[in-house]
């Protein structure tokens, strides 16, 4: 995004990690955010305090705060579930309601790109909840597209296979390896190959992609 020329809003449950992402981009004018997405008051406060920084609201929004807490289903407890979907679902729900009210009232155009995951279309062993949470933001994509519209505002998801991550560095090398030998491109594909994705969504290039899932899944 920075790039590109964007002024990047950069938030993050963590604010030391907001500020370390900022101090690695090219550019000027970028800003850390602490926000927890989970949190309807933090996330209600975000678009403001946006605002007051820039006198315009982010025509850009991606949504890529995500959890996980895996256990199988017979052993996943009600606060497993939810915290994944208060995050993944409500998080995604209540950053593009602040945004996209806040675009209309300015009367500008813009584009929301969610971030799902494959296993929200085929599934994963252990993972009822975030598989649950993924198909959801594609099928919340779909909806928010169609409302949203008749503004100029898109959406669209990008559903990255298995990248690495802080959340993949987790999963034992065995494992790796086993989803590895199922990808045709034989590897793991990178957080860049996933940006370039989205930077396309929030570009003009893509003017008359609305609604749609982009795979980056190397195949899988």
């Amino acid at each position: 995004m920075a790039r590109e020329g964007a002024k990047v809003v950069v938030s993050d449950y963590d604010f030391k990690t907001a500020e370390k992402t900022v101090s690695l981009l090219t550019g000027e004018e970028h800003m850390p955010l602490q926000l927890d997405v989970s949190n309807p008051t933090q996330v209600g406060q975000a678009v403001p305090t946006i605002l007051a920084r820039y006198s315009a609201p982010p025509t850009v929004l991606v949504n890529s705060a995500g959890i996980t807490r895996d256990a199988f289903l017979l052993k996943m407890s009600l606060d497993q579930f939810t915290q994944v979907l208060d995050v993944n679902v409500t998080g995604t729900y209540t950053m593009t309601q602040a945004v996209c009210q806040a675009l209309v009232a300015a009367k500008s155009g813009g584009s929301v790109v969610n971030i799902a995951s494959v296993v929200g279309q085929t599934g994963n062993m252990g993972q009822c909840n975030y598989a649950a949470s993924k198909a959801a933001v594609e099928a919340f994509t779909k909806t928010v597209a169609k409302e949203m519209g008749t503004y100029g505002i898109r959406c669209n998801a990008v559903v990255p296979g298995f990248i690495q991550t802080p959340m993949t560095e987790k999963i034992p090398d065995k494992v790796k390896n086993m989803f590895t030998a199922q990808v045709p491109l034989g590897r793991m594909g990178t957080p860049e190959e996933v940006a370039e994705v989205i930077v396309f969504l929030a570009s003009d290039r893509s003017s008359y992609v609305n609604g749609a899932s982009f795979n980056v899944t190397g195949g899988l």
